[in-house]
């Protein structure tokens, strides 16, 4: 008898475990970064807008649950999910194999490759094979901590890296002349820059930039590695968004091509 109540005591425990887990996801807090148009972005009057907020909305939305943005700068965009400030990370963030040793991601959301940018007509285009020969003596900027940096600091073996906190900080060394050239995605350094009256002479150079080893399999959301049901739950809500139509509406407000890729 008293190994009975002893297991419907476990039973009872397990099943209020579970009742806080489901409560735990009606409010779920989201990591931005709100400075990397036109993925995410702080308006002058302190809004985040871009498509990441967007499709953070629409995702958490498809969950059932309510949101909270938090905006964190990036190169503590990691260790702050791990210190619970947020619960995921909705923020352009490559999956990448060194990624995934710290926390859990969902399938993919959207993949585009990286690419260079220099002044118009400073130097000669080149090719994936001819990266460090075309990059060697020269300067190049990149935002911290990211997949950029890692692909340059491997492969550009022979050019001098400066690294920023937020890729705004880039495009102003690149006016000034500080540094040669950029590397960004390219979807970030068209909209973000070449679009603009500032980035009028200046123009991509080499090639798309798909190397799995530092590209990663795409972007996708970043969770704790203990919650699994909340990447499962994300996972179901990015097919749902892209079923429903959602996900091309959202992506039609900011791009003229299939932002989704492959």
């Amino acid at each position: 008898m008293k190994k009975f109540f002893v297991f419907v005591a476990v039973i009872a425990l397990l099943c209020a475990a579970a009742t806080v887990q489901a409560k735990d996801w009606k409010m779920i807090r989201i990591g931005v970064e709100g400075a990397y148009p036109p993925f995410s972005y702080t308006t002058p009057d302190g809004k985040l807008e871009g498509f990441d907020i967007d499709i953070a909305e629409a995702l958490v939305k498809a969950i059932g649950a309510d949101i909270k943005l938090v905006a964190q700068d990036w190169d503590g965009i990691i260790p702050a999910l791990l210190a619970r400030k947020y619960d995921a990370i909705i923020a352009s963030m490559s999956i990448t194999e060194e990624r995934k040793k710290k926390v859990a991601f969902t399938n993919k959301y959207y993949q585009t490759p990286a690419k260079f940018v220099c002044k118009k007509g400073a130097m000669k285009d080149f090719t994936r094979a001819e990266v460090a020969q075309a990059t060697a003596g020269k300067t190049i900027g990149v935002q911290r901590a990211t997949i950029h940096d890692s692909f340059i600091s491997d492969v550009a073996t022979k050019a001098k890296v400066k690294r920023y906190a937020t890729q705004d900080e880039a495009y102003m060394d690149l006016l000034a002349g500080r540094v040669d050239m950029l590397l960004a995605d390219s979807v970030v350094i068209d909209g973000g820059f070449l679009k603009k009256p500032e980035g009028q002479g200046y123009q991509f150079i080499g090639p798309n930039l798909t190397d799995r080893k530092w590209f990663g399999e795409g972007i996708g959301i970043a969770c704790r590695k203990k919650d699994k049901d909340l990447v499962e739950l994300f996972n179901k809500a990015i097919d749902k968004i892209r079923a429903d139509g959602t996900y091309n509406k959202i992506q039609n407000k900011y791009f003229d091509f299939d932002v989704y890729g492959d």
